[in-house]
C-alpha cells in the first residue's frame, strides 16, 4: 500500500501541475462604462400594439480596444423609458474614431405615447442629457 501511495503521488503532483492554464489569450477588458448615444433612428413614429420595431442607436467607439457592452432600458414609467448604451474597454492598442451602430427592438403591449430618453452625456454642470423621441402605439 505504501509502495502505491509513492509511486502515484508523483504523478497526482506532475497531472495537478500540468493542468494549470494561465496563458493569455486575447485582450482582457479593462471597464465598462456609460457611452454617449449620438443618434438614434426610428423607422416608424407611429406603429401598432404587439408588432416589434427595431430601433438603432449610434455611438462612437475608439476601433480595436472599445466596443458595445449592452444597454440598461429602464421603465421609469407606464410609458416613459430610458436607455442607456454601454461600452468596454480592453488593452488592445486603439485605433481611429469609428461610428458603429447597435438595436433594441421595441415590442408595446398597450396603446399609448411612449417617451424614449436616449443618453447623450452630460452638461457642464454634471446632469445628464437625453435625446428624446416619442412613439406612438394605437
Amino acid at each position: 500500500m505504501k509502495k502505491i501511495l509513492l509511486f502515484s503521488l508523483p504523478i497526482l503532483l506532475t497531472f495537478s501541475v500540468m493542468s494549470c492554464n494561465d496563458r493569455f489569450e486575447g485582450d482582457e477588458i479593462l471597464n465598462t462604462e456609460a457611452l454617449k448615444i449620438d443618434s438614434v433612428k426610428i423607422a416608424q413614429d407611429t406603429m401598432d400594439v404587439l408588432t416589434t420595431q427595431t430601433i438603432k442607436t449610434y455611438s462612437n467607439y475608439t476601433a480595436k480596444c472599445e466596443g458595445f457592452y449592452g444597454y440598461d432600458y429602464l421603465h421609469t414609467s407606464e410609458f416613459e423609458r430610458k436607455v442607456i448604451s454601454y461600452k468596454f474597454k480592453t488593452t488592445a492598442s486603439c485605433g481611429d474614431l469609428v461610428t458603429k451602430s447597435s438595436q433594441i427592438n421595441f415590442n408595446p403591449q398597450k396603446t399609448g405615447t411612449y417617451l424614449f430618453k436616449f443618453y447623450n452625456g452630460q452638461d457642464s454642470a454634471g446632469q445628464n442629457i437625453y435625446i428624446q423621441k416619442n412613439i406612438v402605439v394605437q
